[in-house]
Parts: C-alpha cells; structure tokens; sequence
C-alpha cells in the first residue's frame, strides 16, 4: 500500500473528547473518528487492525470445528418474546416498527436467533453437537459511552452458540472454548484474568468474564493471590470483621443535626462506621413492567452490591428511587431506616452483617434524628436477610481467609452455559438416543474485537503511537522513502524493497509522499508496524538500509539485501 494513495490523516495532538491515552493515539493515528456518542468510523488503517483480530478469532473457532453464519441484525419481537427477553430488557435495546407495524429490534446479542435456526435444522441427537459463530453487528445503547472504543453502542461482536445433548457435553466444549479463548488473547497481545461472572440478561448456570487487567477499566476484580479465587466484584464473596457480639440495647433516639451521610453522622457520634447502618433506596422493576420499592440495608462501612441485590430479588433493573418515592413509604432520606416504615409494596433486603450486629446506629425517618442500638429480629424484619455488601480488596478470601486485592479490568470476552434456558422457552428440542424430546443444552460465547484493539492500543504503546504486536498490527513493515530530487536511486531502491516484500507475502506500506523525515518517522510511529526500514542516500552510498522494531532497540544498517530475511524473521 502507497501512503500517498491511502485515505490517511494523522493528528499532532490528541483532540480533548479522548479520554484514555489508547484512545487518544487511535484518534492521532488515524485509526477510527467518532460520528456521534458511542458509534466510530474505523478508517482503512483502523480496519486492517480490527480484521487481523477478526482473522484470529476466525482460525481460533474454525479450529474448534464451530462453523460460520450470519445472524440478522433487525429481529422480530415476537422471536424475543419466545425467549421471555422483551419484557425483560430495557431501554439498552433499541426497539422500533417497521411499514406493516410489526415490532421490531435491533440485536444486542443473538441467542434467539440461533436457537430458530437450529431448530429447524437438527432433530437427532446423533447430529449433535454443532457450535455456530459469526462476525456481526451489534447495538446497545449505552446510556454512557466512554473510552472511545472501549464503551461504545454499535460494535462488532464474535459471538459464538453451540448446542449440546447434555450438561456434561458442554461442559466439555465450555473448557475448549476457555483455553481458545486465552490463545486468541495472548495471541493478541493481552494478558487477561478468567474470572466468575454474574450471568445477567443471558441467564444460565454459569459465567466466567476474561478481564484485560488495565487502570481504565469499569470493572473491578478481586483477586486472591493465596488459593487463585478470581471473581468480578458484582458476584465476589469475601469475609468482613464482623461486629461485637452481645445483646442489643433499648433502642435510643438522639439528635443528630447536620449528619445525613455516615461520615457525618460516625464523626458526630464518635462511633466507627462499621456501628451503622446505611439504608439505600432503590426503585426495582420486575417482570412485567411492574415497579416496587426496594429498601436494602447494608453495614456502613460497607458499600451496596446492586448486582447481588438485583440477583436475589429477581430484578431486571435498578434505579435509585426519588425523595418522594422514599417519603411516600415514610422514610426520611439522609435519616432512613426500616423502623416504623410502611411496609406495603416494599420489599426490605438486609444483609447478613447487619442481620447479624447486636445493635446499630440507623436513622429515626426524620430530619436530624437516629436511633440507636438498631436491632433486625427486634425492631424491624427484612423480607430477605442475603450477602448485599460490595468486596473490597484486604477483605478475607470466602475461600481461605488471606486478604484479597482489588484490581480495575476491561472486559473482553466472556462465556455463559446457558443451559436449557432459551431451548425450553423457544420449545427447541431433539430426539435423544431413547426416542425422547429433551431441549437442547446450550453455550453462548463472546469477544468483541473493537474491544479488544481499544485494550491493546492502551496497553501497547509509548509517547510516539501504538506499538501494535505483529499478529495485529495494521502492516508488517513500513519502507520510509526519503528520495529527492538529488537522490532519484533511493527511490529505485524503496521501490523495490516494496515490490519484493509484498511478494513474500508480508503487507508492506510505503511512505512515498513528499514530506519531511521528521514528519515521516513521526507518522511511522503513529502507525506503528512492527518494522521500519529507511531507505536514504547516505546509507546506499554503502549498499546499506536503517531497519529498525518498533517495539525498541537499536537502528541496525542491514545489506538491501537482506532486509526481507530480517523482519520475516525465522
């Protein structure tokens, strides 16, 4: 590829909507532009990337013996009311109707319409198992798109879906899939974490997330470098000091003006945080549309896990509810507790902590009061006492008690055993070796390449550009040409560089245009390939070429010809 015919722009400084450096230097690059709030055009540079991490997820899967399809985007709702999912998610989905009035949606993730197809086309045990995937567009609308690519709400997902005729044959194929997807990442240029993983809206019996371990993540993971327990902070388990044991106390009121957070109101008191109980209102919808008031109680040195909440009341969303929703059940936001609220269309979860403290402080429900010695069993009854606290790195191990740590992710692929959540509500079976209909048991499998370019970008890079490795990179060598008219014979000699090396089948690019060498190697790092080779009158005087890695070290002179030995390497 000649530079001087490439649609091709690069930027000396990163424009102020980039918010992580990967970002930026995608932006510089000339890698992607942005034309509205989570939605990316990928230049041709950008696409090359994007597809040499397409290619290896291709290789990866075919080597499984998954077969390709392509699923549409635009679904009927009525095959997502199969499944039960229309009704369950929420304004994530973008939904519309078409001319006839038909409901319709553009697909976040396509386990419906892989089980139709399979449907219709395997009846037999004996054509099991059969694993699906394809490249396709995805719309999720995000109501917070960040980190460029990282965030966005049209992206390119591989998902996967296999079909099996038993837990213990997916279990099988689950494994497979888990170590091919580490070989797509290192191959990539990832080290990610495989952790425990809440299942979400794809439901199901089990998840792991694999977690690019970089500060700009969203997710939080816990870590426990003892026994190797991993787990994504939304489902992580761990064990907190719990409160001194003893009998509880009359309950006391007393005035606490200027205190409604627990900061405020363990410094007034003198008391530690973990005395407390912190009261978090939330308004959850549930199947069907319906609304209810959600009040947890969670220990005040600890933080409200939604996921975990979520999960254990059947929620499908959760929002925090608003001052009059609160007051309308008698509650008194700042000074909140279950004591003495009506009780009718609440549901109140508490924690285990708190079920299990002698005596907290908690709010009186009005303005400047609380109450204390707060005893649940005593003063008031939750409708589910559960483990709502959020892990925090130093907490103990669930598993072996040694402190644990916290570290921020980017999540790039996950995988889910859905088991016969979808085939049963879609009424897919097949007929098993006894004559029976069963429904089939099911995979769902996921990597999102945008995703996965974002993270290496971020992680792969230096003051210059992106230092792609060389299974992604948009080139293997870039031939900077620095001819003039004086030199007419470097030109001869890029040329043919440039010839030769395409021919042995590296994707060579050559930065024939006429710009000054500053400019050049500053767009050269931009691109990042793996290798430069400089082609320049003082060297050829010598028969000699700069070849230098992108990656570091030091500029070698190398012979014209053996540059292409060199960077195809052994």
């Amino acid at each position: 590829m000649r530079l001087t015919q490439y649609l091709h722009h690069t930027l000396r400084e990163a424009p102020v909507e980039a918010d992580t450096e990967g970002h930026a230097l995608l932006l510089r690059g000339g890698y992607v532009r942005q034309v509205g709030a989570g939605l990316f055009s990928y230049t041709p540079l950008g696409l090359r990337v994007k597809q040499r991490i397409e290619r290896i997820l291709r290789e990866e899967m075919d080597a499984l013996g998954a077969l390709e399809v392509s699923l549409p985007l635009v679904q009927p709702a009525d095959l997502w009311r199969e499944s039960g999912r229309w009704d369950e998610i929420g304004d994530d989905m973008a939904r519309f109707t078409d001319r006839a009035g038909r409901g319709v949606c553009l697909a976040m993730t396509h386990e419906e319409a892989a089980t139709q197809l399979v449907r219709g086309m395997v009846q037999s045990y004996r054509q099991l198992p059969v694993a699906l995937y394809q490249l396709q567009t995805k719309f999720r609308d995000e109501p917070r798109s960040r980190g460029g690519l990282l965030r966005v709400r049209e992206f390119t997902m591989k998902d996967a879906y296999s079909f099996h005729a038993s837990d213990e044959d997916l279990d099988v194929f689950y494994q497979r899939m888990h170590a091919a997807y580490l070989r797509v990442f290192e191959r990539c240029g990832l080290e990610v974490v495989a952790v425990e993983s809440d299942m979400g809206l794809m439901g199901g019996s089990g998840a792991h997330e694999f977690m690019a371990l970089l500060p700009v993540g969203e997710d939080t993971i816990i870590l426990c470098d003892a026994c190797g327990y991993k787990a994504n902070r939304q489902i992580a388990r761990t064990r907190k000091q719990e409160a001194p044991a003893g009998e509880p106390k009359p309950l006391e009121e007393v005035a606490t003006p200027d205190a409604a957070t627990i900061e405020q109101l363990a410094a007034y008191l003198g008391v530690p945080a973990s005395a407390t109980a912190k009261a978090v209102f939330l308004t959850g919808t549930f199947a069907g549309g319906e609304e209810r008031l959600v009040f947890a109680v969670v220990r005040g040195d600890t933080d409200l896990n939604e996921t975990k909440l979520a999960n254990a009341i059947g929620s499908t969303h959760l929002r925090a509810a608003t001052e009059d929703e609160i007051r309308s059940v008698g509650a008194e936001p700042g000074y909140a507790s279950p004591v003495g609220i009506r009780r009718e269309g609440v549901t109140v979860v508490v924690d285990e902590l708190v079920a299990r403290a002698a005596g907290l402080v908690a709010g009186a429900n009005r303005a400047g009061y609380h109450l204390r010695g707060v005893a649940h069993g005593r003063d008031y009854e939750g409708d589910l006492v559960t483990d709502l606290a959020a892990a925090e790195g130093g907490d103990a191990c669930s598993v072996c008690s040694e402190p644990v740590r916290a570290e921020r992710g980017v999540e790039v692929g996950n995988i889910f055993k859905l088991g016969t959540r979808y085939s049963q509500s879609m009424n897919a079976h097949f007929v098993d070796e006894h004559g029976e209909r069963r429904p089939f048991v099911m995979g769902s499998f996921g990597i999102g390449p945008g995703r996965v370019l974002a993270c290496v970008a971020q992680l792969h890079r230096d003051e210059n550009g992106p230092v792609w490795p060389d299974q992604v990179a948009p080139f293997d060598v870039e031939i900077v040409s620095l001819a003039s008219s004086k030199a007419p014979e470097v030109a001869a000699v890029a040329e043919g560089l440039y010839s030769s090396m395409g021919a042995d089948g590296l994707a060579t690019l050559i930065d024939d245009r006429e710009e000054r060498p500053g400019v050049k190697f500053a767009d050269a790092d931009l691109i990042g390939a793996p290798w430069r080779v400089t082609v320049g009158q003082r060297g050829l005087e010598d028969g000699l070429v700069e070849v230098k890695r992108r990656s570091g070290g030091d500029v070698m002179r190398v012979a014209v010809s053996e540059v292409a030995a060199l960077v195809r390497g052994p």
